[in-house]
């Protein structure tokens, strides 16, 4: 055999070598892709893309610990059983879709927007105090617009929107903020506008850490 076939038996043997080794590696990469992307998929709700409520909660807490001039803000959408109700379930959930983009849109990629259950939204969002009634503002208008279905009717929408600022109310614990945030939504319920929690919220009744005489809490023995 010539000097030359024999250093290219050389090379061609190591690049096996060197193929067969990676194969494994490649496998595992392939399989810790695969399993990533089934873990995001498994922390979003499938309907709105949002994070489900365990996922937002931890992100919501990471972003708390980290930056300053937050805002938690609640959502809920106004006469949403009307839609379901005389509209179909379809349409119920094409406005639940149009929520979450909005939502999406609104609070910017760095921010936490989760779908809580139902129809009930929350987001941890930076924004100073001083633009945060502009920012909410801005909110209310974009979850004020007509949703368009697929078949072209047109779906009149509304939104109760209420928020707490870290700086207002002095704290950076989520599950207060939240209470604080969600009073202030059921004091301004149906308004139209966004509503801004004081520290009068926090001291607000409680049970099982929602404000009392909310939907799915128990009011003196009676379901609320």
């Amino acid at each position: 055999m010539s000097p030359l076939l024999r250093v290219q038996g050389r090379f061609g043997q190591r690049a096996l070598l060197l193929t067969t080794a990676a194969v494994p590696l490649t496998g595992w990469a392939v399989h810790a892709t695969v399993l990533l992307k089934q873990l995001a998929r498994a922390d979003k709700d499938p309907l709105t893309g949002l994070l489900r409520r365990n996922a937002y909660t931890a992100r919501a807490r990471r972003l708390l610990a980290r930056r300053s001039d937050l805002a938690v803000v609640m959502v809920d959408a106004d006469h949403f059983k009307a839609v379901n109700d005389t509209m179909g379930h379809p349409a119920g959930d094409a406005v639940l879709a149009a929520f979450g983009a909005r939502l999406t849109a609104w609070a910017g990629p760095r921010a936490s927007v989760g779908r809580l259950g139902g129809d009930e939204f929350a987001v941890v969002v930076q924004v100073t105090a001083a633009h945060l009634e502009q920012r909410l503002a801005q909110l209310v208008r974009m979850l004020h617009a007509p949703v368009v279905l697929e078949d072209g009717r047109t779906v009149d929408v509304a939104a109760s929107v209420g928020a707490a600022s870290t700086g207002v109310l002095a704290t950076r614990d989520l599950a207060v903020l939240q209470r604080a945030a969600d009073a202030a939504l059921y004091d301004g319920k149906h308004s139209g506008r966004a509503h801004l929690a004081t520290p009068a919220h926090t001291t607000l009744p409680t049970v099982n850490g929602r404000r009392a005489g909310r939907p799915g809490t128990a009011v003196w023995g009676r379901a609320a």
